[in-house]
């Protein structure tokens, strides 16, 4: 199965698993890496030095090719991006924030930049900026959004017709019928995060991932739009929000009521009620949790399957 993204990467199958923060730890990037994907360790959740040890690990547990994800809000991003050039990291997943600001001296080092964006206004940024390939992330998808609201079957293929690099669709993808459908779309590959969220190797916390797999449809939703659009699971600290909205409140407001760390505090400690539970709206479509070695196989095999479905027609 190979195109531009499977040898700009030199992965066996077009399928990326997503950087998402308190998911993504060496032990699922390797699995999916090893399993034929590309495994992604999601740095938005580490300190500088604990990314080091993840990478190190990384390595012992893969030959296979890896990359690291960089939202570029989070501080110490200096700190990152110096350890990723001293550790001979080959590709890196930039988001949330100017894809200018880095390329030139990722590139500069022979790494591979991909940049996750939302819209075909960020898409063209981004290739302007000289990366390599573009995420194009509909708002079905887990975590920090896009305010837009763009689907990702309206969004794939408006980017498609604009730009001229490798294009990777994100956002309500989990199956191999997900796959074939984004890749018909304009798509190189997909990127898979809430499917890995209910895997073995995730970093996640189990009651997390329980919750995921028992959810169904309507049981995400986007929010938190004027500090960063969010989508997560509906829990006591989402109905907090919910009740706050209903007074009008300001901008500090919100802030206060979000405080520090509820995203860690809900999927990487298992805070059901007080955390932020970070998922896809896909996650109705999530029925159990399995090896991501299994996850990969079972992607690749429906998508094969689907094809000569489709090829039937």
């Amino acid at each position: 199965m190979q195109n531009r993204i499977t040898e700009l990467f030199k992965i066996q199958y077009p399928l990326i698993q997503a950087g998402m923060i308190w998911n993504s730890g060496w032990r699922l990037a390797s699995a999916v890496s090893n399993a034929g994907g590309l495994g992604i360790i999601g740095a938005g959740s580490m300190y500088p030095e604990v990314l080091l040890e993840h990478i190190q690990k990384c390595k012992k547990a893969t030959d296979k090719p890896f990359g690291v994800n960089v939202p570029m809000l989070y501080p110490d991003i200096d700190k990152i991006i110096d350890i990723i050039i001293d550790e001979e990291v080959k590709i890196v997943f930039t988001s949330a924030g100017n894809p200018k600001t880095y390329t030139p001296k990722l590139k500069k080092q022979g790494i591979t930049v991909v940049h996750v964006v939302s819209s075909l206004k960020f898409a063209l940024k981004s290739q302007e900026a000289g990366v390599d390939a573009v995420v194009a992330e509909g708002f079905e998808a887990g975590g920090h959004n896009g305010r837009d609201e763009t689907t990702t079957f309206t969004l794939i293929p408006m980017v498609k017709e604009k730009i001229d690099i490798p294009l990777i669709a994100a956002g309500g993808i989990a199956t191999g019928r997900g796959m074939l459908a984004a890749m018909v779309l304009g798509a190189d590959a997909v990127q898979v995060g809430s499917r890995f969220v209910a895997s073995e190797e995730s970093s996640s916390h189990q009651a997390f991932k329980k919750m995921v797999v028992e959810a169904k449809e309507g049981d995400t939703m986007l929010t938190l739009k004027e500090l960063a659009p969010v989508r997560m699971l509906k829990n006591k600290f989402f109905e907090d929000v919910m009740k706050l909205y209903t007074q009008n409140p300001e901008k500090e407001q919100l802030i206060e009521l979000l405080g520090r760390a509820r995203a860690k505090k809900g999927m990487f400690e298992g805070d059901l009620e007080e955390g932020e539970l970070e998922i896809g709206q896909i996650a109705g479509l999530i029925h159990d949790i399995k090896p991501a070695t299994t996850i990969v196989e079972e992607m690749i095999t429906e998508f094969e399957m689907a094809k000569k479905e489709v090829s039937k027609l």
